[in-house]
C-alpha cells in the first residue's frame, strides 16, 4: 500500500504529473462510461433537448467511469493478487485498449440515432416537434465535457485523501489503511459539510436575495382591487404592498360578477379572495389571524363554498383552478390562500418540503377551527385544492385518509403531488391488489380516486358515480416527474415502470440502475415546459377535476365545456410558479 501511496515519485515535473493524472483514463472505466451513456439516452418522461441529454449523458458517464475503475482495482486485489497471473504481452494489452476505445466511442456516437428517434417519439406524444439526429450529436460534445469535470473533481479528492495518508504516516507512523481511512473520513466530512453547511445554504440565501426583490414587484397588468370582496382593497386587513408577487396577481385577477352573470346567465355574485403575504405580519401566527379577519370582513363564512388553498413555493395559486370552481358557482365562493416562500417551487421542493407541510397544516387548521365553530346549518362547502408542493402541503394536515372526512371537508382536489406526499405515498403503496401504481385504486374508489388527468372523458368515468361523501380526486399524469421521481428510483425499480406505459408515456422508457435516477432528476427541470395535459402542466384539466369533485347540483358535461371555452377565452395572467 505505500508503494501505491508513493508510486506517484517520479523525475518528470511534479505540475506536469499532476495534470496528467487528471487527463489519464482506466481503460476498463472507459468501457463502463460508455455503457451508462449509452443507457442514459434511452428515452425518459419527457423530451430532453441536446443540452439536456448531454448533463444527464455526462454525469452517468462519470458515475459510471468510477464503478468500472472500481470493479477493476476489486478484481486485482482479491482475484489477481498473489495468484501467480501474469500480465498479457504489451502488444496484446494494447490491442485491447485500443478495441475498447473504438468501441465505446463509435457505440456513444451510434447511440445518438436511436436516442434522437426516441426524442422524437416522446415529442410527439405531447404534440411538440422532435430534434433532428444530426443537431442532437452535440450531445457528445457537452456529455464529454460534463464528464471529464466530474472525473478531475473525483480525482482531486482522492489526491487529498492520499495527501493526507502520506502526512499521517510520515507524522504519526500509521499504517496504510488507516491512514486512508481516516484521510477518506476527514474528506468525507468536509465534503458533506461544504454541501450542507456552506454550498446549499449559501444557495438557499442567494436564491433568497434575488427572488425577495420579485416579490416586491408587480406583474404588468395587475392594479389594486378596489372590491372590498378581494384582500388588499383599501377596506383590507392585509394591504396591498405586503401581499406579494403571486398575492397581489391573485386576488387583483379572476372573473368579477358581471363576467360571471354573462357566462351563466344569472345573477352572479363577486368573488370573495382572501390572501396572506410573508410581509403581511410578522409571524405565522399573525398572518393567520388576518387570514380570519379577512374571511369575517369579507364575509367567506357565508358564501356556498369556501376553498382553503395551500400555495407552491412563491405563494402561487393556478389562475385556472379558482377562476373554475368560481365560474362553477357564479362566484358564490370564497378562496383563501398564504405564502411561506419567496423561492420558486423547484427550490422549495428541494429545501422546503417540511415547512411548505407545516405551513399547509397551519392554514388548514386554523381555518377549519373557525368553521366549526358556525351551526352546521349555516357551515359553506369546504373545498381543499392543492397543486404541486401545494398539494404535499395540504396533505401535510392529515395523517390518514379518515382525517379528511372528519374535519368535514366535501371535496378535495390534489394535482401533481410530489412522490414525497405522505398521504399520496401511503395510499399508493396500500392500493388495492391488481391496480398500476400509474392510476391506482384504493378501497375500491370509496373516498380517494386516482386519475392520469389528460382527458376530460378519462376524467369524467375515472369520478362517475356513484361516489357518496367525501370526495378526494388526485389528478396525476404518467409522464408527470415531479410525481415520480424518487430517491428509490437509484436502485429499485418502481411499479410504474415495470406496468404497461400510461396515457402519455412512452412504451419505449426502461429502469436502469443510477441513470433512470438522473434521467428523471432532468426531467424535473423540465416539467411545465411541455404543453397542458403532460409533464407537470395540468392545463384547463383542473375543471374536469373540479367537475368530478365539486360540481353543483344538477352539472353536466356540456356544463363543464362552457367553463372549458370561458377560460381558454380568458387573458392568462399569473401563470408563472
Amino acid at each position: 500500500m505505500t508503494a501505491v501511496l508513493e508510486r506517484d515519485r517520479t523525475d518528470r515535473h511534479p505540475a506536469l504529473l499532476w495534470a496528467w493524472r487528471l487527463l489519464r483514463l482506466d481503460f476498463t472505466g472507459i468501457a463502463f462510461a460508455a455503457l451508462f451513456f449509452c443507457l442514459s439516452l434511452t428515452p425518459s418522461l419527457l423530451p430532453r433537448d441536446w443540452l439536456f441529454a448531454g448533463l444527464i449523458g455526462g454525469i452517468n458517464a462519470a458515475i459510471g467511469y468510477g464503478i468500472g475503475v472500481f470493479v477493476v482495482k476489486m478484481v486485482r486485489r482479491f482475484l489477481v493478487a498473489g495468484r501467480g497471473w501474469r500480465r498479457p504481452p504489451p502488444r496484446v494489452a494494447a490491442t485491447a485498449k485500443a478495441v475498447t476505445v473504438i468501441v465505446a466511442v463509435g457505440a456513444s456516437v451510434l447511440m445518438v440515432i436511436p436516442a434522437a428517434a426516441w426524442q422524437r417519439q416522446v415529442s410527439t406524444l405531447m404534440g411538440m416537434q422532435g430534434p433532428s439526429t444530426l443537431s442532437y450529436l452535440r450531445t457528445l460534445v457537452i456529455a464529454a465535457a460534463v464528464g471529464a469535470l466530474c472525473v478531475a473533481g473525483a480525482r482531486l479528492l482522492l489526491d487529498l485523501i492520499k495527501t493526507m495518508a502520506r502526512f499521517f504516516i510520515r507524522r504519526w507512523h500509521l499504517s496504510d489503511e488507516l491512514a486512508l481511512f481516516i484521510g477518506t473520513a476527514i474528506v468525507v466530512v468536509l465534503v458533506i459539510t461544504l454541501v450542507n453547511g456552506v454550498l446549499l445554504r449559501g444557495f438557499l440565501a442567494g436564491a433568497n436575495r434575488i427572488f425577495q426583490p420579485q416579490n416586491s414587484t408587480t406583474e404588468a397588468g395587475v392594479v389594486q382591487p378596489l372590491e372590498a370582496e378581494r384582500s388588499g382593497s383599501p377596506e383590507s386587513f392585509a394591504p396591498w404592498d405586503t401581499l406579494g408577487y403571486q398575492g397581489r396577481t391573485f386576488v387583483a385577477t379572476g372573473p368579477h360578477a358581471d363576467e360571471l352573470t354573462r357566462l351563466n346567465g344569472a345573477p352572479a355574485t363577486e368573488p370573495i379572495r382572501v390572501y396572506a403575504g410573508l410581509q403581511t405580519a410578522e409571524s405565522d401566527e399573525a398572518r393567520m389571524a388576518v387570514l380570519l379577519s379577512e374571511l369575517e370582513r369579507t364575509g367567506a363564512f357565508e358564501r356556498e363554498v369556501l376553498v382553503i388553498v395551500p400555495t407552491t413555493g412563491t405563494g402561487w395559486i393556478n389562475p385556472t383552478a379558482a377562476a373554475a370552481i368560481e365560474m362553477m358557482y357564479n362566484g358564490d365562493t370564497a378562496i383563501v390562500g398564504s405564502q411561506y416562500s419567496y423561492l420558486p417551487s423547484w427550490i422549495s421542493f428541494l429545501a422546503h418540503q417540511q415547512k411548505s407541510m407545516e405551513a399547509g397544516r397551519m392554514m388548514i387548521d386554523a381555518i377549519h377551527d373557525r368553521w366549526v365553530q358556525l351551526p352546521e346549518s349555516e357551515r359553506p362547502r369546504l373545498l381543499l385544492y392543492g397543486e404541486s408542493l401545494g398539494s404535499m402541503a395540504g396533505q401535510g394536515a392529515f395523517d390518514w385518509l379518515p382525517d379528511i372526512s372528519r374535519m368535514g371537508f366535501s371535496s378535495v382536489l390534489w394535482v401533481g403531488p410530489p412522490n414525497a406526499s405522505p398521504l399520496w405515498h401511503g395510499l399508493t403503496v396500500r392500493r388495492d391488489p391488481g391496480t398500476p401504481e400509474v392510476e391506482p385504486r384504493y378501497d375500491d374508489g370509496r373516498t380517494v380516486r386516482f386519475s392520469q388527468g389528460n382527458d376530460a372523458a378519462a376524467i369524467a368515468a375515472d369520478t362517475a358515480p356513484p361516489w357518496e361523501g367525501t370526495r378526494v380526486l388526485f389528478l396525476q399524469h404518467a409522464s408527470d416527474p415531479i410525481v415520480w421521481w424518487s430517491q428509490d428510483l437509484l436502485f429499485t425499480r418502481p411499479d410504474w415502470l415495470s406496468e404497461p406505459a400510461g396515457r402519455d408515456r412512452t412504451a419505449s422508457m426502461r429502469w436502469y440502475p443510477i441513470v433512470t435516477f438522473w434521467q428523471v432528476a432532468a426531467d424535473l427541470t423540465n416539467a411545465v415546459s411541455v404543453p397542458g395535459g403532460h409533464g407537470h402542466n395540468y392545463g384547463d384539466f383542473i375543471v374536469d377535476g373540479w367537475a368530478g369533485v365539486a360540481a353543483p347540483e344538477g352539472w353536466s358535461r356540456s356544463d363543464t365545456e362552457r367553463i372549458r371555452t370561458a377560460l381558454d377565452a380568458a387573458e392568462p395572467v399569473g401563470s408563472s410558479k
